[in-house]
């Protein structure tokens, strides 16, 4: 999704796609970029996505639907695109789901199994996909009404393949609030009712319905609560358990007001009864510290398992990165979880198992590496390059740096801060830097663990990093665009440091 002034630069591309007028001509491509496509992260084949929408599993199959302007390579009258997966790994781009219509354009949303047909939409037995998503009508949006978004249905009775629009659209109008967008639904058992939870600009609303066509308002959250830089977007709620104890989580994207600036996602823990969700306490916690995680949300229907999913940009330069002919990737599925760190209560993010289980293609086990100021391990670990895992541990952590780099003198700086207490990614010299002066420059993420010892994963593919520190309570996700790949790795530290063991993977090319 846009926030308010996005939206309002891009009204005179609002006018040209109107259905009443001839669409323009298409912008120009620039050259092709093979170089930064991923290989193991979803993007589309070509033009512009930006935020996950509808991401449910289903019959073996993991459906995450983006938004997706398929005619442009910047932000545009929105779509839902369509990728499947049998396992969070191995991405095949569908056609196209959901096309704007006399409503509006197709803004984010949600997609849940009905099993029990509360919707009615089912058939001959059939189980009904329904997705629910903000119609954003650019028309209405120029009358200043502030009720051009509105929230409406669209089903599905052959397991996601093709979509039907609920001829009562929309389900949920609009009272006059200029961010009304992004419903996340899912059954709340207890209450035996639907849950919609909602961005109504500057907090969260939460709507309630027996069928999801009917809808209303229990209650209203956050208005003077945790970050407000920007305007709250893509919220998401779910339970996690810890120690037999259930806690309920609740994910607030903000644009602008991240903690390195820009886009982020902060997190709330706390209690919901059906109607109000209450905070265990009043920190400002973010799921992700680095510039290129926005608008996660996680999948709905798969049990136990909670598999979360982001957007790998940034509205600051988010048109701008230099990718064709396609624009923006997903951050790789990650596993979540609770952890208790002294009085505190954390939310941990991991890459789930399937990645490492299925993208090795061989691995390097080096052990009890004493870093003196510098120790390259470039020779030392075969075929270093663009798409790669390394783990790394600690018994006792102190300073360092891991610094890849190229013969063209690009580096990307990953390490930790002793003297801050915070983990890091530099990517000031990383290659392309220039498109933007939102990207270059050194983000940080605080240290949450109090062990003496660390441990890190870092998954590496084309022209992103992703940091998962101390078991993934620390976590930062970054865009680099190095003019060559990084085919070199020293490990620096004015301290010295002891690393007990390194494990190096090649990860494989999978996306179709």
């Amino acid at each position: 999704m846009k926030n308010c002034l996005l939206l309002a630069l891009s009204l005179a591309l609002t006018v040209q796609i109107s259905q009443a007028q001839t669409p323009a001509a298409k912008p120009a491509i620039p050259p092709a970029t093979p170089q930064f496509r991923p290989a193991y992260h979803f993007s589309p084949a070509r033009m512009w996505m930006n935020d996950p929408n509808g991401m449910v599993y289903y019959k073996g199959t993991y459906h995450l639907f983006f938004q997706h302007y398929p005619d442009g390579m910047e932000w545009g009258p929105m779509h839902w695109g369509h990728a499947t997966s049998p396992d969070l790994v191995h991405w095949q781009e569908q056609p196209i789901a959901l096309f704007p219509d006399k409503l509006g354009w197709i803004f984010s949303g949600s997609a849940v199994v009905d099993e029990n047909n509360t919707s009615g939409f089912g058939k001959n037995g059939q189980v009904p996909l329904v997705a629910i998503f903000t119609h954003h009508n650019a028309e209405e949006e120029k009358k200043k009404t502030n009720k051009h978004q509105y929230q409406s249905l669209a089903y599905s009775l052959d397991e996601g393949k093709t979509w039907t629009k609920y001829e009562g659209n929309p389900v949920l109008n609009n009272p006059g609030i200029p961010d009304f967008r992004d419903p996340k639904v899912s059954w709340h058992a207890p209450s035996k009712k639907w849950v919609m939870t909602l961005a109504t600009k500057d907090r969260i609303t939460f709507f309630s319905s027996p069928n999801l066509k009917e809808w209303t308002k229990e209650s209203e959250f956050g208005e003077k609560l945790g970050a407000h830089g920007g305007v709250w977007e893509c919220p998401d709620l779910f339970p996690l358990t810890l120690e037999g104890k259930t806690h309920w989580v609740l994910l607030v994207s903000i644009n602008p007001g991240g903690p390195n600036s820009g886009s982020a996602t902060q997190y709330f823990i706390g209690q919901f009864d059906g109607k109000t969700f209450t905070p265990a306490d009043t920190q400002t916690k973010w799921v992700d510290y680095g510039k290129d995680d926005y608008a996660g949300v996680t999948y709905n229907n798969t049990g136990a398992r909670r598999i979360f999913q982001g957007w790998m940009s940034n509205w600051e330069y988010a048109n701008q990165v230099p990718t064709s002919p396609w624009r923006n990737a997903m951050t790789v599925p990650r596993e979540l979880a609770l952890r208790q760190v002294g009085a505190d209560l954390w939310l941990t993010s991991q890459p789930v198992k399937e990645v490492s289980q299925a993208l090795q293609t061989g691995s390097v086990k080096l052990q009890k590496l004493a870093v003196l100021k510098e120790l390259d391990l470039s020779s030392k670990l075969p075929n270093l390059g663009d798409k790669f895992q390394l783990k790394l541990s600690t018994k006792l952590l102190k300073d360092f740096s891991l610094i890849l780099s190229n013969s063209r003198g690009d580096e990307l700086v990953i390490g930790y801060d002793q003297k801050a207490n915070a983990y890091y990614i530099d990517r000031s010299k990383s290659g392309m830097v220039a498109f933007s002066d939102k990207f270059p420059g050194r983000h940080a993420g605080p240290r949450r663990a109090v062990t003496p010892g660390a441990d890190l994963t870092l998954l590496f593919d084309a022209s992103s990093v992703e940091l998962f520190a101390d078991n993934g309570l620390t976590v930062l996700t970054e865009l680099y665009f190095p003019h060559e790949p990084l085919t070199k790795l020293k490990v620096k530290s004015s301290a010295g440091v002891l690393i007990q063991e390194l494990n190096y993977a090649r990860l494989a090319n999978v996306v179709k």
